[in-house]
């Protein structure tokens, strides 16, 4: 008979072996916390990349579709927002994925970024200056 210690060490691995994380488990369509944007998360030879695929309002005041317009490259800044690569260049590794940058468009700037699943549906998208422990973290959900 199994003592309580370890028939819990045990279930405690087993659960742990569930959400080992596997490379591609991230490609998907994520939506971003406010419900504004939706991101897919692609691959591109052993790199991940993500872009915008659907925005809750893709016109501007204009009518026309919003475009890059902080971008700090001004040659950029007419490129319409929809469509536009956010997340570059991630590697998996150790279960999570890293190494990358996320672009926000709304201030123009790149971050250094790191993701991880919390589970099957839910990424923490984590971008940072410098170290990681100086950033902000958002949970996407996928799209089913």
């Amino acid at each position: 008979m199994l003592k309580k210690s370890t028939f819990l060490l045990l279930l405690l691995l087993g659960s742990v072996q569930l959400f080992a994380q596997k490379k591609d488990d991230i490609l998907g369509k994520w939506l971003n916390p406010t419900g504004e944007g939706q991101i897919e998360i692609y691959k591109k030879g052993d790199k991940y990349f993500g872009k915008l695929v659907w925005i809750k309002e893709p016109n501007g005041a204009n009518g026309k579709p919003k475009t890059d317009e902080k971008n700090p490259n001004e040659s950029l800044r007419n490129k319409p927002i929809l469509g536009l690569e956010i997340l570059k260049n991630f590697q998996f590794d150790d279960g999570k994925w890293e190494g990358g940058t996320i672009y926000d468009p709304k201030s123009g700037k790149t971050y250094s970024c790191k993701l991880t699943l919390k589970d099957q549906n839910l990424l923490n998208i984590r971008g940072y200056i410098g170290v990681s422990l100086i950033g902000r973290t958002e949970v996407f959900k996928r799209v089913k």
